[in-house]
């Protein structure tokens, strides 16, 4: 009597089956991180980009009927483009960071005595600081704002400060790390964003002086720098 090979050939088949599966979940979780980074590294900027020009056109017409708006300001940096202008919005969360340039809530605001404060995406959610690296010592970085258009002159470049993103002094009120609680006597802005485009616990910045403030009611054409 021939022995039955059904029992062998059922196990080969569960074999078979649970392989098919296995290969399958890996492929789709192999498509899953794909499809995350395409989202993270392609599809979040095209959504931030259109966001920060729903937010200027919006902001355009606020301020031609002489109300704030949705953002604090305007950012323009000759370095980092001819055309380059994003919208600064306040708070350094996730959805702020989304939506432009965040401006550090308990820092000043442009033009005034003390530290304001603002940080950006290198990459992602329109990476609008994706040429920080580029900033040079002496480069101007102009912030228009409803009533004003104030330019600052840097102090270092893009590459010269890298800190933890736990180190507190670029949010002081005179951002030095010497300073400690000194009170300020100048304006000054101070710039922040991540040190490597990809993940990376520490920051660069840049700090810079306020070299420039012209009212709009004298001037209504800003310039970039």
């Amino acid at each position: 009597m021939i022995p039955s090979l059904a029992p062998e050939r059922l196990s080969k088949d569960v074999t078979r089956k649970a392989v098919t599966v296995v290969g399958v979940v890996l492929i789709l979780a192999g498509l899953g991180v794909l499809l995350y980074f395409v989202w993270q590294y392609f599809g979040s900027n095209v959504v931030a980009k259109h966001k920060q020009a729903e937010i200027k056109h919006s902001l355009a017409q606020d301020w031609g009927k002489g109300i704030e708006g949705d953002a604090i300001g305007l950012l323009r940096v000759k370095r980092f483009g001819d055309n380059y202008e994003v919208p600064i919005v306040e708070g350094f969360g996730k959805d702020d960071l989304a939506r432009g340039i965040g401006m550090y809530p308990d820092g000043e605001l442009p033009g005034e005595i003390g530290n304001f404060v603002i940080a950006g995406h290198r990459v992602t959610h329109g990476e609008p600081f994706s040429k920080f690296p580029k900033l040079r010592k002496g480069d101007k970085v102009v912030v228009e704002t409803r009533t004003h258009i104030y330019t600052y002159k840097l102090r270092n470049s893009g590459k010269s400060i890298v800190v933890d993103f736990n180190t507190e002094w670029p949010l002081w009120p005179v951002p030095d790390p010497d300073t400690g609680g000194e009170k300020p006597s100048d304006a000054v802005i101070t710039m922040v964003t991540c040190s490597e485009l990809f993940h990376t616990k520490n920051r660069s910045v840049v700090v810079g002086d306020l070299v420039s403030s012209i009212s709009k009611s004298n001037s209504t054409s800003a310039t970039t720098g």
